[in-house]
């Protein structure tokens, strides 16, 4: 299993569709956008588009994320929660692949 949604996560998906009034075709899509000295960068975001042949899917409370096969083996045990606490507002992504700061040899990262 790749990516992993926590309950705080579904939730705060689930206001967020509500909010934007959009429908089930609406899923998470999870895309690893670069990495480097900092680790990996993600984004996330809805989209309906969901293609057998290039992506896999995962179901976490009725709330489907996709993600494309290539980035799977990346994000395998990847957790994604919400956090609302007075100094953090949003999204965390937590990689055991790839932690933070594990870029490359000589940038400070180690």
């Amino acid at each position: 299993m790749a990516v992993v949604l926590t309950k705080s996560a579904v939730d705060e998906i689930k206001k967020v569709k509500e909010a934007q009034s959009l429908g089930p075709e609406s899923r998470i899509r999870v895309v690893i956008v670069g990495g480097g000295c900092s680790g990996m960068q993600y984004s996330l975001g809805f989209d309906q588009e969901y293609d057998p042949a290039a992506d896999m899917k995962y179901d976490y409370d009725g709330i489907e994320v996709v993600v494309k096969k290539e980035f799977d083996l990346f994000l395998d045990g990847t957790e994604i929660s919400f956090v609302d606490t007075p100094t953090a507002k949003g999204f965390a992504i937590d990689n055991p692949n790839f932690p933070a700061g594990a870029g490359c040899a000589g940038c400070g990262g180690h």
